[in-house]
């Protein structure tokens, strides 16, 4: 028995950052240096940032991040580096490809000052989110090894190891000691469970263990969540990273004696150890569904403002439990300093509306200031009254009141540079009870892919150690307060119920015959399906937002605006 010692950089990379990219890769390096690693693991494509999307198709986008990896490599001592980068590919292609695809998905092993491989990734996911197929050729070796020392090393990307006979299980059946794979694994909720049953059932399979490093941090709208891990040959769990959270960690893992393919590429001599193995560093527990999905949104805003730029956020507080738990996630994102909340009364709004923002203020420790609008949409309505005499008030006031309060907000953020973080969740944002130029104006939806029932339960969860947002704003009836006496189930059914038609018909994809045949109502069925799909067109002009579900609205659902059929 020997032992392969690991150094993993689960970090925060910047799509097209190449020089801020090779910067933390670089200072990786120097640390799993001074652990006297053998290897270090660094996450697919870390030197362009994942997904860089048609970027890649920039010439010069290639060409630094080839110049990048020259460093990295002339870089290089002891410590063999695995790192992601987008590689050129030459000669012929597959007969099928009905388009030249000349880049690699690729995985560059260097050490000793210079390049001592490539491999490029075999099995590019062209599903949901992901659209590799678009840029990138597969790679057609998937069996070959690398020698660390005396270690044999099989060396994947992301997706090969998500198939059972992929290239890490070709790796191990041609004498591979241990399975390495980097990897851009954005985050949904369950995919931390899912990804720790496929490595301990590959580890277990090959009887090898098996290594892998994911990136974390936002982009856009994908939030990657770490959560690396390292597994025994037994399939049991020898390191588990923490989630939403940098981290550099080397583990020794133990290595059993073995024969490998004579088409071994020699990366290191390794090091010569008179000591024991250290013992691995404490393993961080998963968290549960409700801390987790908070991380997740905290970590999406705080990226997204960071990484474009900003330094503070504008939040217009209604004293309902959307904008509440919005200016929630801000404060714990950005910092109190950088948050900055908006109420907007008019005759409709309730005093408690406006008490409940202060409170939660106070609770939060951000800026609030209250600007009445009152007087505006008078002025609105008395200017618009020629032109709708004769008719009631109705859907067109009120939506006035909410782009009034759109323009405010976005005029706070033109003057002082704050950016507007919009408040809708997914259930108004799927069925369209949301105002266009008015409660959709801004620059990102924390709430965007967070159902009303998850919010409720994101709200208590947030509470846990005592009173943030206030209890009243969470148990009070939701309303938008822009008429008298207004409920949101004036228009839609309750939540729990309008939440589980919803899973079904967007996340499931279920046909409503089937929904209905599951014991739903078939004329509510019928109507919130058709408020769905009347309601693309409003989708398409909203914020990005976090993503936490397999079937966020946006890359993953991908419905034509214009568009007849009716289910």
């Amino acid at each position: 028995m020997s032992y392969l010692r690991i150094a993993g950089a689960q970090v925060n990379l910047v799509v097209g950052d190449i020089d801020g990219n090779l910067k933390i890769i670089l200072e990786a390096m120097e640390r799993a240096e001074e652990a006297e690693a053998d290897v270090l693991l660094l996450p697919e494509l870390a030197i362009t940032g994942y997904p860089p999307e048609d970027l890649l198709l920039r010439r010069s986008f290639i060409d630094q991040n080839m110049e990048a990896l020259h460093q990295i490599a002339q870089a290089s001592e002891m410590t063999a580096v695995v790192v992601g980068f987008a590689d050129r590919v030459d000669g012929d292609r597959h007969k099928d490809d009905s388009v030249e695809r000349g880049l690699a998905n690729a995985a560059a092993i260097v050490g000793d000052g210079a390049i001592r491989g490539i491999y490029h990734k075999v099995l590019l996911p062209n599903y949901g989110v992901f659209d590799e197929a678009r840029y990138f050729a597969p790679g057609r070796v998937a069996e070959k090894l690398w020698g660390f020392g005396d270690v044999v090393a099989g060396v994947s990307v992301c997706e090969d190891i998500w198939a059972a006979d992929g290239p890490p299980a070709l790796q191990a059946e041609a004498g591979a000691q241990i399975l390495l794979n980097i990897n851009g694994s954005p985050y949904h909720v369950g995919k931390g469970a899912d990804r720790s049953s496929l490595l301990a059932a590959e580890a277990l399979r090959s009887e090898v263990p098996v290594a892998y490093v994911n990136m974390v941090g936002g982009q856009d709208e994908l939030v990657f969540d770490g959560d690396s891990m390292i597994f025994g040959s037994d399939g049991e769990l020898i390191y588990r990273a923490a989630q939403f959270e940098e981290e550099h960690f080397v583990v020794d893992v133990p290595i059993a004696d073995g024969d490998h393919d004579a088409g071994l590429v020699t990366v290191s001599e390794g090091r010569t150890r008179s000591d024991a193995p250290s013992p691995s560093p404490e393993t961080s527990e998963r968290l549960d569904e409700d801390a987790e999905i908070y991380a997740a949104l905290v970590t999406g805003l705080r990226d997204y403002v960071h990484k474009n730029g900003f330094r503070d956020v504008v939040v217009a507080l209604s004293g309902g439990i959307d904008s509440a738990l919005t200016a929630a996630i801000a404060v714990d994102a950005l910092g109190p300093d950088a948050v900055w909340g908006i109420t907007m009364p008019t005759r409709f709004s309730s005093e408690g509306s406006v008490n409940h923002s202060f409170d939660l203020a106070h609770n939060l420790g951000f800026r609030i200031d209250e600007i009445s609008i009152e007087g505006v949409f008078g002025e609105f309505a008395e200017a618009l009254g020629p032109v709708f005499e004769g008719t009631e008030f109705g859907v067109a006031e009120e939506n006035l009141q909410a782009r009034i309060r759109g323009v405010i907000v976005m005029a706070i953020s033109n003057k002082y540079g704050g950016m507007v973080v919009t408040t809708g969740n997914k259930s108004e944002v799927a069925v369209g009870y949301a105002t266009l130029y008015g409660d959709m104006a801004g620059g990102y939806a924390p709430l965007k892919d967070v159902f009303k029932t998850v919010v409720y339960r994101l709200a208590e969860w947030r509470n846990r150690d005592g009173e943030v947002i206030p209890w009243a704003t969470i148990r009070k009836p939701p309303s938008a307060e822009l008429r008298p006496d207004q409920k949101d189930t004036d228009s839609l059914p309750e939540y729990d119920m309008l939440d589980a038609i919803l899973r079904r018909y967007i996340e499931m994809d279920e046909a409503p015959d089937v929904i209905v045949a599951e014991g739903f109502d078939p004329e509510l069925v019928a109507r919130i399906a058709r408020m769905v799909d009347r309601s693309e067109y409003k989708r398409r002009q909203s914020a990005p937002g976090v993503r936490i579900t397999q079937k966020a609205f946006g890359k993953d659902r991908r419905l034509p605006i214009t568009n007849r059929f009716e289910d």
